[in-house]
């Protein structure tokens, strides 16, 4: 048989990529490494189709795994995995209980992690522009990609390159997996949503007044934040819905751009009109608005880094649960963050 250089679009081991069994290989969309067909690296074949694989999940991915205890991590980034090095001490001795996913817009060149959780963990991808359904195209696609990956996959946590962990790995799987749970299929979604916004009605007509209609009526209108953590039977609504997201996905017009942000609404419409019963309507990410610039949310330094702000960060509205995870936090963050990672951050 013809030997081809790539057998594998992501494994980097040598015997992938002269693998002599090719034809076959790709006949039965795997490799003999057995690495998954749709996670690859950023330079190699263009992705597949977002609808193909969409469809693959609802031909093939349960809605409940018969043994459901991981947690999927997808990545969501358009820069370089900075906190790479602490997110791998949060993973470390945990190899079983995790996987990771990164979607990294290809139209900007990173530099890959050398941890070794983030290693060949790319899935295809596809450019991405703030305020844009690209961004909940690119959700859905790093959705796609953990429900194929691994049955047991039963959380998917959506962060950005600048979150970072608040706990450690033991505590927030201990939080998500309850000792005393009753069953994996009926574990809730940590998502926020929220009603009576005061942006939400310019933001609900910015496609136009009734473009919206009937699918999505201004009282089903929902917002929150982006960044979530869905129960494996929303994961799969989510990339199996057409209905809704064929409005999402329509440009927003030109005068409305400023209220332009369908990925804080898509998910949490979505889920409170199909499930609200299994929703805690919180999400796990902390984020800090008090000061936000042109719709970012403030960006924490190096020099705000200490143990008093990792525990205010913690802190919550309610007394229920506390926040896993934080966000926004600049590159020189990570020197003070790993020095206060084994005593204070890990340390419950």
């Amino acid at each position: 048989l013809r030997r081809r250089r790539w057998c594998c679009p992501s494994c980097s081991s040598p015997r992938s990529r002269r693998c002599s069994s090719w034809p076959l290989a790709r006949r039965r969309r795997r490799c003999r490494c057995r690495c998954p067909w749709w996670l690859g690296t950023r330079r190699r074949r263009p992705p597949p189709g977002d609808l193909a694989l969409s469809r693959r999940v609802t031909l093939d991915a349960s809605e409940g795994a018969a043994v459901a205890s991981k947690v999927a991590f997808m990545f969501l980034t358009n820069s370089d995995l900075t906190f790479a090095p602490l997110w791998e001490r949060f993973f470390a001795g945990h190899a079983d209980r995790f996987n990771v996913y990164v979607h990294a817009d290809p139209a900007v060149r990173l530099r890959l992690p050398p941890t070794p959780s983030f290693r060949g963990r790319f899935v295809a991808a596809k450019p991405t522009r703030r305020g844009d359904p690209s961004l909940i195209a690119a959700a859905r696609r790093l959705l796609v990609a953990a429900l194929l990956d691994d049955p047991a996959n039963a959380y998917f946590a959506l962060l950005s390159q600048h979150c970072v962990p608040l706990h450690s790995f033991p505590r927030l799987y201990e939080a998500l997996f309850p000792p005393k749970a009753a069953h994996h299929h009926r574990l809730p979604s940590y998502i926020e949503v929220l009603a009576g916004e005061p942006q939400m009605p310019a933001r609900y007509v910015a496609r136009g007044d009734d473009a919206m209609l009937p699918e999505v009526p201004f009282d089903r209108f929902r917002i929150g934040s982006q960044f979530f953590t869905l129960a494996r039977r929303h994961a799969v609504l989510v990339v199996r819905e057409r209905r809704l997201w064929r409005k999402f996905r329509e440009p927003c017009l030109p005068e409305s751009q400023d209220s332009c942000y369908p990925e804080e609404h898509y998910f949490p419409t979505l889920l409170d009109m199909a499930d609200p019963a299994g929703c805690t309507r919180y999400t796990l990410t902390r984020v800090n608005w008090t000061d936000s610039f042109e719709g970012h949310p403030h960006t924490y330094a190096a020099p705000e880094v200490s143990p008093r702000l990792i525990a205010e960060l913690r802190q919550s509205n309610s007394s229920t649960y506390e926040h896993m995870f934080a966000r926004k936090f600049a590159p020189d963050c990570l020197g003070p963050l790993m020095a206060i990672a084994d005593t204070v951050i890990f340390k419950d």
